[in-house]
């Protein structure tokens, strides 16, 4: 699983996060590193225009393999809730997504060994 950051002028530390950021990732979503084959991280400060608590605001994207991405956002009064906020809604995300992707591998069609007689 390869994971990349990015984070804006607003974000201190960058080379700190990005150590820490790959840490945390790996640690979270380390049950499907057969089906996550990259997760992009995209932090920014000072969330413009936006009333409230949060200007700290983190995308996290992963791309799951042979199937569509998928992302999550979360905004938070620093970088640690707005990071880890983020990683729990990817996680439950991408949780969800592949069960339902395994729900449908599973089921019988119902159009399998159908005979129909002619009348």
């Amino acid at each position: 699983m390869q994971i990349q950051v990015n984070a804006s002028n607003g974000i201190e530390n960058k080379d700190a996060l990005e150590r820490w950021a790959d840490g945390e990732i790996k640690g979270v979503l380390a049950r499907f590193l057969d089906e996550v084959t990259r997760v992009e991280v995209h932090m920014s400060g000072e969330t413009p225009g936006k009333s409230g608590g949060g200007d700290k605001r983190c995308t996290m994207e992963a791309r799951l393999a042979h199937h569509q991405p998928v992302a999550a956002t979360h905004d938070g009064p620093t970088q640690d809730e707005a990071f880890r906020g983020a990683l729990a809604k990817l996680k439950r995300l991408v949780e969800h997504t592949l069960a339902r992707i395994e729900g449908r591998r599973d089921r019988d069609s119902i159009r399998k060994d159908v005979d129909i007689a002619p009348e």
